[in-house]
């Protein structure tokens, strides 16, 4: 299950909250019931955007995302906030490699319902390292490249992420990368996902911890309108 399916499954209560708010109000009188058009027309969009974004595109293969990198790595480490949804692949694309697993989870900052519903559907790997993000516990400049997908959005504060950021910076060797994945709060994602769009963070955000951190920007792709891959450098 992937995309589509995983989507519904860990936040079946929303839908089903939005489903229950489309049926209410169809049967209010006019003009009331355009209510329901709209909660029930955001549903609909983002459901389609997320099968266009995750199960129609090449999203899922991961092979673009390893061929940002500018070589293969040696040592890589994936940080995952809840659910690693790339390790499985990154260790057949990248056989020789050592990685390293790394779990940001902790009920008080991560503790949303999605979550929670995705940990107990899909368990973490018991070679995932339970971290902070203040504290990877991994040795400075050990890592020739981090993988942070889908993960750092779930870091609601911006010292949290600033923290983040700057731990990675710490385990990367000069010349090493980052390379992060995520939706953004721009114009695509706000009219596919509605307000639902404001549990992103706009694409400055990433940018500007990746200044802080001293990260530079080595290159950007889109993966569809919906989702952006930024591959920093040391």
């Amino acid at each position: 299950m992937r995309g589509v399916g995983r989507v519904i499954a860990f936040n079946w209560p929303k839908y089903g909250l939005g489903l229950a708010a489309v049926v209410v109000a169809a049967a209010l009188p006019a003009p009331l019931w355009i209510v329901g058009v709209v909660v029930g027309g955001w549903l609909l969009a983002g459901l389609a955007a997320t099968w266009w974004a995750y199960d129609r595109s090449p999203l899922y293969q991961w092979t673009w995302l390893t061929a940002l990198l500018p070589a293969p790595p040696a040592r890589y480490a994936v940080i995952s906030t809840g659910l690693d949804e790339i390790s499985p692949t990154l260790r057949h694309l990248l056989p020789a490699a050592e990685e390293v697993l790394l779990d940001l989870h902790d009920p008080a900052i991560t503790g949303e319902g999605s979550i929670r519903r995705a940990r107990a559907m899909i368990p973490s790997s018991p070679r995932a390292r339970p971290v902070r993000p203040d504290d990877l516990a991994v040795p400075a400049g050990s890592l020739d490249a981090v993988f942070l997908v889908f993960a750092a959005h779930e870091l609601r504060t911006p010292a949290l992420r600033q923290a983040l950021f700057a731990e990675i910076a710490r385990t990367l060797r000069p010349g090493g990368s980052l390379l992060l994945v995520e939706h953004c709060r721009d114009t695509a994602n706000t009219f596919a996902y509605g307000p639902g769009a404001w549990h992103f963070y706009p694409h400055a955000e990433w940018l500007r911890l990746g200044r802080g951190a001293g990260l530079r920007l080595a290159t950007e792709r889109r993966m569809t309108p919906l989702v952006r891959a930024l591959a920093y450098q040391r």
